[in-house]
């Protein structure tokens, strides 16, 4: 898909810990690379992060350090707007409001709600909600345009389901946002070959030591075949991983 040029940008990234390749290559390069020629909004999604981090200090340290990650990676505050999610309490009202239109079994259908069901994490009304506030998120800034993986595709057709839904009530006041998908991060595959994720604890930091990102790189899961033996690039992780810091 070719990248947008003079529309309105919008995206966030949640402060669950220390961010790593995958977020860069998921989503930050895109942001970056974007406010060169968007109106971009991008946001420390705090609210989000509470589902999964209860005490304030730490939710707050890490907000602040993603921030300023976002920074030191080349985001230029001078071209778009870097704030937090509880900076704008309208985010809330209007995620109330959707969820009075928005049906139990939209959100049940969730794959990341389902995901964490299946992993044991215990259900509460943040998770479950969760598509709700980031609705409203993206609907509240009039976007044009949302950068998402493909693994992210549901969540954006979730909103825009939720935008109609509320439009065909109320008038046409919600845009309906478009996706934004770079084919070549699709999914970035973790030391363990799964969808890199703090989740499944197989990251590599981006500001780690040389030494912690050594060994992270040295347990990367290979084959089993002999060293002089074929090997088959579609399958190895070590080679995923080079054609993502390889490209221009």
């Amino acid at each position: 898909m070719k990248a947008p040029k003079n529309k309105r940008i919008l995206s966030g990234v949640q402060p669950t810990g220390i961010l790593h390749v995958g977020n860069y290559f998921g989503a930050i390069r895109q942001h970056i690379e974007l406010q060169e020629t968007n109106e971009g909004y991008y946001f420390v999604a705090n609210y989000h992060a509470m589902t999964t981090i209860s005490d304030p200090r730490i939710l707050e340290e890490n907000s602040l350090r993603v921030a300023l990650d976002y920074l030191a990676l080349g985001f230029d505050p001078e071209k778009a707007a870097l704030f937090m999610q509880s900076d704008v309490p309208e985010v809330t009202e209007l995620a109330w409001m959707l969820s009075t239109v928005t049906p139990m079994g939209l959100l049940e259908r969730s794959h990341a709600y389902k995901d964490k069901l299946a992993r044991g994490i215990t259900a509460n009304h943040g998770l479950f909600a969760y598509p709700v506030l980031m609705a409203a998120d993206i609907l509240i800034y009039d976007s044009d345009y949302v950068p998402v993986g493909k693994d992210q595709k549901q969540h954006l057709e979730m909103t825009r389901d939720m935008a109609e839904k509320f439009n065909l009530v109320y008038g046409e006041v919600l845009k309906i946002p478009r996706e934004y998908i770079l084919p070549s991060v699709a999914v970035v595959p973790g030391i363990d070959g799964q969808k890199m994720s703090k989740s499944y604890d197989n990251t590599i930091e981006i500001f780690g030591s040389y030494k912690a990102l050594k060994k992270k790189i040295m347990s990367i899961i290979t084959d089993s075949t002999p060293l002089e033996a074929p090997k088959d690039p579609d399958k190895s992780v070590i080679v995923d991983l080079y054609k993502l810091f390889a490209a221009p």
